[in-house]
This record gives structure tokens, C-alpha cells and sequence, in this order.
């Protein structure tokens, strides 16, 4: 019996012994998990490692010694260690009343580097890369740079490069990673197409989308290149557009970019239901709040009955009526509008409810996301903050205004509870892009001949929002210009645009200007909104002008007058009413603009100069995209207490009545033939803009007649023998007029055009030009 008890002691023991002696990463003995859970070891053993510390990898160990153990507490142990990122190879296992742990190390990166590219400079493919010097290689974060390389270049157009990425192994554990990358051919958008569209035509979307069709010109802007993010958010712009323009029921069914590899080139298909076409029905103010004016708030409806229905002036007029309310101290108060379509009669009855809301307070704002565009840029575009009541229609107009900033790709605004039922937390997440832009070009004016531009503009400055332009021009006949402006959005905290201006010119003499003017300027400006579509700014101007003839005997006794350096300090102020769509490419609304200038703070000069223009604009037909323009303008110069001199004087030409050339109308002096200017103008246009057939939309080219009249006359010149050689033509108010077709181009420089003109209409001393090319709008 005793030696069948010791050889059962015996086999127990053997058995338990081999069972813990079986213990390693991720194994498990059948049947013996008990015994594998009372696993005890007395302390923890670390091999293989070389820079990394032996308790730093103890550290991520999860078995304690003297504790009991298990192989799942094992397998954590593993998985932690890998987790860190610092090792490629983990083992643990038991010997005896020891727990080892043998780890193979990630080797240390020396250098990145790449190979193949030219389009990425190795900089920009830094920035995009995790790993550099010092960094710890894994295979996994190999493969995340590999993919991050990918992804850069496919933000570049470039979806078909290929990149791969491999080590070069150096002494102490230590390696080269490089980047074998083929950057391949920039991946095209061979065409766009509408499907479901009837009252639009395809071009016209295309204009509304920012994600454009390849073309010869696509170089230029960038403008031509895929990516998913943009897609959706040409969908909204979609709807937007459609909401804007009475079609409430909009939808789009799909957006599909199929990519054809072979030929590497997208094709991109928009499917939408228009719906529809509403009109406003009746419109009304339900107001809940008896001590607020309800035949007030119905002044600042904005939606009137019979027009197109427009998500837009939904809005504004939600904002009219929360402002009103606000400010008649109802702070909680909620605007909501409720809609009812008709659908017999096509239109949409709205009833903005008035109500007192939730008393919920905001209890802080917090800014996620930007990396380099500061808090308190993003702050200032709300018009709530913290402490406030909690208002969603100022929380939509925030994100509007940030939207239209062009700081960020994305932009959202949500809630989040705060520390009690009434309080949220308002979210602002936002995504920066860059807001520089550097830009060389060239090209031909009439009005100047041949020149080239050089300039630098950014509109967020160090993050801060400030926008500055440097920018220097260069002409035929030694014209030149160079300007530097510094704008600050926000002075002084407040909704004020202020800044500087200064700018140096040469402007040579011509067969029409015998003069030499060398000018510098200077101006002080703040631009203050009155409500989103009407602005004043104040202005203060000086101005050094330097005069200069190589032939005085050749020239007006007005131009021997003015030769020598004058100054003009003046003050003034200019009233700004728009509501164009798109200044670019403007479809609809009304922009009027009226300056007034007091010179005589000091200086050489005395005057008062006002000049106004009204231009409107009005699609007469969606579905052929038929525009009509139209405008007027006029000025007038008087001095004060002094008569003026020739450069204070009004110069027209082609820029106002095409057919005409640069300094072409108004008083010229008998003997010289010089233009001598005018105190008084006015002008008219009216213009028919439609596409041009069977040319591409993606070009941005469309065509227009026009139809133009005005004049410019009087004088205020002193001095002895003025008078007798140009009285016959001081005072001829002939109208002009002239009528011709135009070529407009919405180019990557900018808004251009070609005019063929015909005067109908001139004086005898006039002169004329048959072809301009120049600026496109101007407002």
C-alpha cells in the first residue's frame, strides 16, 4: 500500500510539473486548465532586448509574480507587447519559478527616403508620413506611410501611383526606410454627365459643382481632380441650388465616379429628381409673443408671395426675426418655420412661428480640428457665445459664415450635453486647407498693352484670419505697379474690415496722355456691414503725384499746368448694396455702388468727386441660360474754392463705351490732340450673355451683345491762354453710343473678355477701336 501511495505522489507531481512547464504564448494544455490557473512564478526575466529597458517591457507584462496565472494572461502579455510598436517578435514562456520574456526588437529608422517622385518633393512627402529619424519601424507602420503616400498623390489627381516601401539594413539594429514611388499619370475627369435634369442644363450644374471636367487649361487651377469628400459636398451645393431656385422637392439620387484604370480617367454621373417648380404662397407671421410687434416682424419677412421659393430667403428672414426678437430682450425666443405645399396650384405657404423656446444656455464652444487656423478666428463668426441663450438659426449662420471663409475643407457645428439639462455644448469641428495662393501671369489689354503680374495673396494670415496681397506688374513702355494691403476682418474685436493700401505706379505718356505720372499712394479703410447686403466704408487717401513731360513746347497749356509734384489728401466714403450670386460669374441680383471724396485735408488739391453705378442682373431663361445685364453710371468733380487740374479731371474710353479706345471721348485740345478729361460722365449698358454652341462648358467660355451710350464733358482748367486753344471742345456733351459681341471667359487668371465694337455715335475729335481685351466684370 505505501508503495502504491508514493508512486501515486509521485505521477501527481510529474503531472503538474509537466503541465506548467507547457506554458508559452498561446498555448493551451487539454484538460489541465486548472492547474495552468494556479501557475505561480517568482519573477519575471527579460532577454533580447538591447535599447529597450528591461522594466519598461515588465511593465507591459500582465502576470504579477507570486499570483496565479493563466494561459490567457499570457496571451495579453503578448498582445500588449506588440502593441507598443517597439518589438517584432514576443515569446513567453516558464522555466521552473521564472517567467521569461524574449523579445526581438524593431529596428531604429536613420533615414527616409524617397525615390521616383518629382511631383511630391520630399518635403511635402515628409509631412504626409509618420516615420523620420529616431522612429521605431514596424511592419504595420510601413505600411500605413506606404498608404499615406498613396493617399497624397491621389489628392494630387494622381490615383494610379504606386508606391512601395522597403528597409536597407545598417550596423546596431538600425535601417534606411525607402520609398519607391512611380507617380504614374494624373488621373482625368473625362466627363460629367446630369441624368433626370430638364431645367437645367448640364452646364449650367457644372458651373455650380466645384469638381470640373478636364481640359486643356485644367493645369492652371487644379480643378479637375477627384475625391469622394468633394463629391458630397457638390451634392449639397446641388440641392442648395435647386432649394434657391423654387424646386423644394429636389433630391439627388445617386453621384457615381467610375474609374477606368486601363485609360486612367473618371467618369462621373449625377442622378437627380428636380421635382417640381413652388412658388410662395400666402406668407405669415404667427407671433406668440404679445409685447413684440407682429406688423414689425412681418416688415422683415424677406419671402414675398408669387416668388420663387428660395431655401435662402427662408433663412435670412429666420435670422431677420431672431435678431428682432432678441433685441427686444426675448433672448429665448424661437423662430420656426412650417410650410404646406399646394400641390394643385405649385406653390408653398409658409407660417414663421414666433414662441417662446426652452430656456437653454450654452455652456461652452468647443473648436476641434484646426491645426492652424486659431480659437478665437473661428469664435468670432458666431454671434452667441458662451453663457448665451442656445439659438440653432445663429448657430446655422455661424456655420455659413465659416463655410464662406475658404479656411477649411469641412466645417460642422453639433450639441452635446452639458453639466445639466439646460445646458449644451456646442461642437465645432473643421478641417484647414491651405489659404495661400501665388500666382505669375501675363497677357494683353488694350487699355495697357502687354503685361505681366507677379503676386502673393493670403487670406489667413499666421491663422489669424488677416488677409494680405503683394503684387507687382509689369508693362510695355515702362508702365509698372506695385501694391501691398493688409486687411483685418476683425478690428478691434468687432465686424469692422480694416486695413492699408499702398501702391506705387508709373503710367507713361501716350498718343493720348503726353504726360509722365509717377504716383505714390496711400490709404487708411474700414469697412463696417450694415446687414449682409449692405456695407459703408470710410477711407482716407494720400496720394503723391509726380508729373513730367520731355517736351514742354509739345504739349497743352493744361499739361505744362500740372507739371511738378502734387499732393492730394482727401477723406471719404463709399456705400456698397449687393445682392449678386456669384461675382465671377454673376446670374442674378442688384450691385450698387456710391463713393463721394473730399480732398482738402491738407495737400495741393480741393474737390469733391461723387460717382455712382448700378448694374443688375437676370436670367430670362433657365433652360438656354439666357442672361440679361444691365447698367448705369455717372460722376461728377467739382473744386472747391480752386478750378482743377488735368489729373483730377474724369478720363472715359473703351472701359465704359467700348468702340472706343483708352482716353477716347470727352475734351481734347485742338493742337496737341491730348486728351484733356471731363468734370461730368454718364453711361448705360445693356447686355445679353448666353453659351456659346458647341463649345465645351468646361472652357468657361460663353458670348454676349451688347449695346452701350454715354458722354463726358466740362472743365474747371485756370490759368492765362487755357481756354483759347480747346473752348470749341470743352463743353461737347455729344452722346456716344456703340453697339457689339463679346467673348467672356471664366479663366483660371480671372473673369476676361474679348469686345468687337462699332461706334455708332461719335464727336469729330473722338477715337475709336474696333477690338478690347481686358477684365471681364467690374463692380
Amino acid at each position: 500500500m505505501k508503495a502504491i501511495l508514493n508512486f501515486a505522489r509521485t505521477a501527481i507531481a510529474a503531472l503538474a510539473l509537466y503541465s506548467a512547464s507547457g506554458l508559452v504564448a498561446g498555448q493551451n494544455l487539454p484538460g489541465l486548465s486548472s492547474i495552468a490557473q494556479a501557475a505561480v512564478v517568482r519573477s519575471i526575466t527579460v532577454q533580447g532586448n538591447q535599447r529597450v529597458d528591461a522594466d519598461t517591457v515588465r511593465s507591459y507584462v500582465t502576470i504579477v509574480p507570486g499570483r496565479s496565472f493563466s494561459n490567457f494572461d499570457i496571451d495579453e502579455s503578448v498582445k500588449q507587447l506588440f502593441a507598443t510598436g517597439l518589438f517584432g517578435d514576443v515569446e513567453i514562456f516558464q522555466r521552473r519559478r521564472i517567467l521569461v520574456v524574449v523579445v526581438t526588437e524593431n529596428p531604429t529608422v536613420n533615414q527616409v527616403i524617397f525615390k521616383g517622385n518629382k511631383r511630391l518633393k520630399d518635403g511635402k512627402l515628409k509631412e504626409a508620413i509618420q516615420l523620420d529619424g529616431r522612429s521605431i519601424l514596424s511592419e504595420g507602420a510601413l505600411e500605413s506611410d506606404v498608404n499615406r503616400i498613396r493617399e497624397a498623390y491621389r489628392l494630387t489627381g494622381r490615383t494610379n501611383a504606386n508606391v512601395s516601401g522597403r528597409t536597407v539594413e545598417l550596423p546596431n539594429n538600425r535601417v534606411n526606410v525607402v520609398f519607391d514611388i512611380n507617380e504614374g499619370g494624373k488621373t482625368k475627369i473625362k466627363k460629367i454627365t446630369f441624368i433626370g435634369n430638364s431645367a437645367y442644363r448640364d452646364g449650367r450644374l457644372k458651373e455650380v459643382i466645384t469638381i470640373k471636367q478636364s481640359n486643356l487649361l485644367s493645369w492652371l487651377k487644379n480643378d479637375d481632380i477627384y475625391d469622394e469628400d468633394r463629391l458630397r459636398a457638390d451634392e449639397e451645393r446641388l440641392r442648395r441650388f435647386y432649394f434657391n431656385h423654387g424646386y423644394a422637392d429636389f433630391r439627388v439620387i445617386s453621384s457615381i465616379a467610375e474609374l477606368d484604370a486601363e485609360n486612367n480617367h473618371y467618369i462621373i454621373t449625377i442622378t437627380v429628381d428636380e421635382g417640381d417648380l413652388y412658388r410662395f404662397g400666402d406668407v405669415s407671421v404667427d407671433n406668440a409673443i404679445q409685447e413684440v410687434d407682429t406688423d414689425r416682424l412681418e416688415r422683415l419677412v424677406k419671402t414675398r408671395t408669387g416668388d420663387k421659393y428660395s431655401a435662402d430667403k427662408v433663412e435670412k428672414t429666420l435670422v431677420a426675426l431672431t435678431n428682432e426678437i432678441a433685441g427686444s430682450g426675448y433672448a429665448f425666443a424661437q423662430v420656426t418655420p412650417r410650410g404646406s405645399r399646394d400641390f394643385d396650384s405649385q406653390t408653398i405657404s409658409v407660417i414663421y412661428l414666433v414662441d417662446e423656446g426652452p430656456r437653454v444656455y450654452i455652456e461652452r464652444i468647443d473648436i476641434r480640428g484646426n491645426t492652424r487656423t486659431r480659437d478665437h478666428v473661428i469664435r468670432r463668426e458666431f454671434d452667441v457665445s458662451e453663457g448665451d441663450a442656445y439659438n440653432r438659426v445663429l448657430v446655422n449662420r455661424a456655420k455659413r459664415r465659416l463655410d464662406a471663409l475658404g479656411y477649411f475643407k469641412t466645417v460642422s457645428i453639433g450639441t452635446e450635453q452639458g453639466s445639466s439639462p439646460d445646458r449644451v455644448v456646442l461642437v465645432v469641428r473643421v478641417e484647414d486647407q491651405p489659404t495661400g495662393e501665388f500666382s505669375i501671369g501675363g497677357g494683353y489689354s488694350t487699355a495697357s498693352g502687354a503685361l505681366a503680374e507677379i503676386s502673393f495673396s493670403e487670406k489667413n494670415f499666421l491663422g489669424r484670419g488677416q488677409h494680405i496681397r503683394i503684387a507687382a506688374g509689369l508693362g510695355l513702355d515702362d508702365d509698372s505697379k506695385y501694391e501691398f494691403s493688409f486687411t483685418e476682418p476683425y478690428f478691434l474685436g468687432r465686424r469692422i474690415a480694416a486695413g492699408f493700401d499702398i501702391v506705387q505706379s508709373t503710367t507713361t505718356a501716350d498718343d493720348s496722355i503726353l504726360y509722365e505720372n509717377v504716383t505714390t499712394l496711400g490709404r487708411l479703410r474700414a469697412k463696417f456691414p450694415l446687414n449682409d447686403d449692405l456695407s459703408v466704408e470710410l477711407n482716407y487717401t494720400f496720394k503723391n503725384e509726380d508729373i513730367s513731360v520731355s517736351n514742354p513746347a509739345a504739349v497743352s497749356a493744361a499739361t505744362r499746368q500740372a507739371i511738378g509734384t502734387w499732393v492730394t489728401s482727401s477723406v471719404g466714403y463709399t456705400v456698397v448694396y449687393s445682392t449678386i450670386d456669384n461675382f465671377q460669374v454673376p446670374r442674378e441680383g442688384i450691385y450698387v455702388k456710391f463713393s463721394q471724396d473730399f480732398a482738402g485735408v491738407g495737400g495741393d488739391a480741393s474737390y469733391i468727386k461723387t460717382t455712382g453705378r448700378a448694374t443688375a442682373y437676370h436670367t430670362v431663361s433657365e433652360e438656354f441660360d439666357l442672361v440679361v445685364m444691365g447698367a448705369v453710371g455717372a460722376g461728377h468733380i467739382v473744386g472747391l474754392g480752386q478750378n482743377l487740374r488735368i489729373v483730377d479731371n474724369f478720363f472715359q474710353g473703351g472701359e465704359t463705351i467700348r468702340g472706343f479706345a483708352r482716353y477716347g471721348i470727352g475734351p481734347r485740345d485742338i493742337g496737341t490732340n491730348e486728351a484733356l478729361g471731363g468734370t461730368t460722365y454718364i453711361n448705360a449698358t445693356a447686355e445679353l450673355q448666353f453659351p456659346l454652341p458647341a463649345v465645351p462648358t468646361s472652357f468657361g467660355l460663353r458670348g454676349a451683345v451688347f449695346a452701350e451710350a454715354g458722354t463726358l464733358y466740362g472743365n474747371e482748367f485756370s490759368g492765362a491762354g487755357l481756354a483759347a486753344s480747346t473752348l470749341s471742345t470743352f463743353n461737347d456733351d455729344t452722346i456716344r453710343a456703340s453697339i457689339g459681341a463679346s467673348i467672356i471667359w471664366n479663366s483660371p487668371f480671372g473673369p476676361l473678355r474679348a469686345d468687337f465694337a462699332h461706334a455708332l455715335n461719335k464727336a469729330a475729335f473722338d477715337r475709336t477701336e474696333l477690338f478690347r481685351f481686358g477684365v471681364s466684370t467690374k463692380f
